[in-house]
């Protein structure tokens, strides 16, 4: 089931757009599966967008999402943003 976006998702993408990433939602793709995909500088990022002005408890990852998080988080970094400011700190350059 896809699923709907948060209401940072935009402004989010809007953002690392502005600083030189390269970024593709996946929010409709649903099944648990992260919201952006984004590459800068030859590297790739994953990102689950989470709306930080809402209550912890709507904050948590779905249970397709955890599913996701633990099948594929063993095989790259998945980043949870809740703001513009999480989201730039995730996809600044750090050592391999």
């Amino acid at each position: 089931m896809a699923k709907r976006v948060d209401g940072n998702h935009a402004e989010i993408v809007e953002a690392l757009r502005a600083c030189g990433c390269v970024v593709q939602s996946l929010a409709a793709v649903g099944h648990g599966v992260p919201d952006l995909l984004v590459a800068r500088n030859g590297r790739w990022y994953v990102l689950e967008v989470k709306d930080g002005s809402k209550p912890p408890s709507k904050r948590k990852l779905t249970p397709d999402e955890a599913a996701w998080h633990e099948r594929f988080g063993r095989h790259a970094v998945v980043s949870i943003v809740e703001t513009v400011e999480d989201a730039l700190a995730a996809v600044q350059e750090t050592s391999p």
